[in-house]
């Protein structure tokens, strides 16, 4: 295989000392850690794996250590980590085939395999590393990628007659290879002129008292003492025959070497245990606790101690008797449900609802980042939650800093700031779908300005709720067919007409409740479908709206954006329809967004919309007509390309996506504008020697206009507001870089009334 560029990158963090002003353009990642299923360690460092990134334990300090896309990593979606004890380098294998090798915070990534043409199953399924070479065992064969000139050497393709054959694991003594395939144990001489000729590997598997069939794992525990794993039962070979050693009522899910004996990470559904093994398949100790070993992936013996890498219960140290685990802060596990910002708190749900609008029983519950720390809420902190599965629409009540949270299949939930909890379903007006009764699907919640709550019950023959601040409800029947009464997000326009998506290809609904709630005669709807008099949307398949600062509703669709902008007259006028725009792209025009699937769409300080599809994720300007970024997976630090949700944090300017592979964050340039200028605050200031990002000025009155002078009052620079902040890249109106000095920054706001602001101060 022909080796590919690779690139030198350094590691930095970005994560932890961060406050909320991290630098304009800095990205942060939130990927979970708590799944650990891989573990490895090399000199004074363990480092595990989790299936979205890496962390390490110095066990100098004890100090945890992330390793990710956004610090250098290549890829999110880690399949297996080894280190080659020779070079001390950690080879990270991902899920897409992908290699990179990390040694002293450095990466050298190894595409070769990800980019090869090869048909045939690429996924790695371990590691063996030997005298600096690393060989991968995958669904094809064995492949030898040399450590010190960071390329692919060979491939070794071993199945009978020269087919493909799925390697689960190698090993070596002194004299020979020993892989365990699917078509049982294969040796080769370990000087072999030619391991990639399948002609010189032996299959052992149906001889010498070792049955015929595939084989998860193989070890060397002694020299010319091989044992290989076959179902949940180990067989070790003395001499030239092979006998039984040992067998498990647990599923086996790996086996590591530790002196002469055996470690065994051992569960089924309901427990989990690590077992010490003698050479002789005595067992020389068992370590089970169920609050800490419930999932074992791998167990490693390293200074002394037993790190168990647990996909429920992360990285977990054993050291005498006593159990200490090992996590970065982070949230619990990806977050596809909604998010939101509430005075300065993410909350994110974590409930994963199919494109075909099925529960997936996901039970993660509802995550928090509070002051840049992680708190998960779920049925280990709050037991009543373990009866909600899929915890998807969030309504934060701004006021009692209490929160709604729809659960698709177990109800409503208000969830109180001390964690008391209030949960509606028989006792309330929530409907079952037919035929699943004890089913309530709340699939969307929004509060109004009145603080009524507005609630989506997808399937219900009355699907519109609305509880009031007193407690009293009201349901409300859609007069139109919908498939599966499919109803979800919600938004409230100026004027108090809720928008409802209708996913399931229905469409979107707008409902104006007139003057009265309990007033049913002067209720009033609309219903949006694709074509002109129909509503014009560019697809009935709605997935996202938003409404923007000039109170337009923009709707994300399967095949584009449309934008309503008529709301004072939606419901009366059926000539209000949904507007698709029409923007140059390249010499051509084109619809917004035409072909693409639009999944969220977010609204920043400065009225530009943040536009989340299954190809990334883009910032247009508040009219649509200009392209300010594009980020993607492979060009940016976006950790997937599919972009389920965007929340943005108007006092900062961070912009959260959550995607398939995690959360990520990005600080922007807008935020949210203020009444007047006050607590105006300059950063980084001072600005440091050889500083080239950018310089922002926040606490701005909306859409001000800054100037930048020197302190005789010459003219340095001009600009406006995005939001309430500006940012100015450090240069005067010619693209020079100032001088170290003092400038002032003066402000005009609204009513042509110029102040000065503050100073910033760039040093030599």
């Amino acid at each position: 295989m022909k080796q590919i560029v690779c690139l030198l990158v350094p590691f930095f963090s970005f994560f932890g000392a961060l406050s909320q002003l991290q630098p304009i353009g800095s990205w942060r990642e939130h990927l979970p850690y708590h799944q650990a299923i891989a573990v490895t360690a090399a000199n004074d460092q363990v480092f595990a794996a989790s299936p979205f990134g890496i962390f390490s334990v110095d066990l100098d300090d004890n100090s945890l250590h992330r390793f990710s896309k956004i610090t250098g990593l290549s890829e999110t979606g880690v399949d297996y980590i080894s280190v080659d004890s020779s070079s001390g380098k950690l080879i990270i294998a991902y899920t897409n085939s992908n290699l990179d090798v990390l040694k002293n915070d450095l990466v050298k990534n190894i595409p070769a395999l990800k980019e090869s043409t090869l048909n045939g199953d690429k996924s790695v399924y371990s590691i063996y590393c030997l005298n600096g070479k690393a060989y991968l065992c995958t669904g094809f064969g064995i492949v030898n990628v040399d450590l010190g000139k960071y390329e692919i050497k060979e491939t070794y393709v071993i199945g009978l007659a020269g087919q493909q054959v799925r390697i689960n694991g190698l090993s070596s003594d002194k004299n020979f290879f020993y892989a365990a395939t699917e078509e049982g144990l294969k040796t080769a001489p370990l000087n072999s002129a030619n391991l990639a000729d399948y002609r010189n590997w032996q299959t052992e598997s149906g001889t010498n008292g070792l049955s015929a069939g595939g084989l998860k794992s193989v070890v060397i525990l002694t020299d010319d003492h091989p044992i290989v794993l076959k179902n949940d039962s180990l067989f070790m070979k003395q001499g030239a025959s092979w006998s039984f050693l040992y067998t498990s009522n647990l599923s086996i899910r790996s086996i590591t070497k530790s002196g002469n004996q055996l470690l065994l990470a051992e569960s089924n559904p309901t427990t989990g245990r690590v077992v010490v093994l003698n050479a002789d398949g005595s067992i020389s100790r068992v370590v089970q606790q169920s609050t800490f070993i419930k999932t074992p992936f791998q167990v490693i013996s390293h200074s002394s101690d037993l790190w168990i890498a647990d996909s429920t219960t992360g990285l977990i140290k054993f050291s005498g008797n006593a159990f200490t685990p090992y996590a970065p802060n982070s949230p619990q596990s990806t977050a596809l449900g909604e998010m939101q910002i509430n005075q300065g708190k993410l909350l994110a749900s974590s409930g994963e609802v199919s494109a075909n609008w099925v529960g997936q029983n996901n039970r993660n519950g509802l995550y928090q980042l509070v002051n840049n720390s992680w708190e998960n809420v779920n049925s280990s902190n709050l037991p009543a939650l373990d009866s909600f599965p899929d915890l998807f629409a969030l309504a934060a009540n701004t006021r009692n800093q209490s929160v709604w949270m729809g659960s698709f299949g177990g109800g409503l939930i208000q969830m109180q700031e001390d964690k008391s909890i209030t949960i509606f379903k028989q006792n309330s007006p929530l409907q079952s779908p037919a035929g699943s009764p004890g089913i309530y699907n709340v699939s969307g919640l929004a509060l109004d300005a009145a603080d009524n709550l507005w609630v989506s019950n997808y399937g219900g023959s009355q699907s519109i709720h609305v509880r009031k601040p007193d407690g009293n409800w009201r349901s409300f029947t859609i007069p139109f067919t919908l498939t599966e009464n499919a109803v979800a997000q919600i938004v409230i326009d100026g004027f108090d007409q809720k928008w409802i998506v209708s996913p399931k290809g229905n469409g979107l609904l707008c409902f104006n409740h007139g003057n009265s709630i309990d007033n049913p005669a002067d209720d009033k709807w609309r219903f949006f479908r694709s074509g002109k008099g129909n509503g014009n949307l560019p697809d009935n398949n709605v997935l996202a709206i938003a409404k923007d600062k000039n109170g337009f509703i923009w709707i994300g669709t399967s095949n584009g954006i449309g934008i309503i902008p008529c709301m004072q007259e939606v419901v009366s006028n059926p000539a209000c329809e949904a507007v698709i725009p029409v923007v140059q792209n390249g010499n051509f025009n084109g619809f917004l967004f035409n072909g693409e699937q639009v999944q969220s769409i977010a609204v920043d300080g400065a009225d530009r919309k943040w536009i989340g599809t299954k190809h990334g994720v883009w910032l247009i300007s508040s009219d649509g007509e200009e392209t300010i970024f594009h980020f993607t997976e492979q060009e940016s630090p976006l950790l997937s390309d599919d972009v389920r949700k965007i929340a943005i944090d108007g006092t900062t300017g961070e912009v959260f996506f959550s995607t398939a592979k995690g959360i990520c964050s990005f600080r922007s340039t807008a935020t949210e504008g203020s009444s007047e200028n006050q607590h105006v605050l300059v950063y980084p200031n001072p600005v440091p020697p050889g500083y080239t990002g950018q310089v922002a000025i926040k606490g701005l009155v909306e859409n001000a206009i800054i100037k930048i002078t020197e302190l005789d009052g010459r003219l340095v620079y001009q600009t406006r507001a995005l939001g309430g902040q500006a940012i100015w890249n450090g240069k005067d109106y010619k693209g020079r870089r100032v001088a170290s000095g003092i400038y002032l920054v003066l402000i005009t706001d609204s009513n042509r009334k110029e102040n000065l602001a503050t100073k910033i101060v760039f040093l030599k």
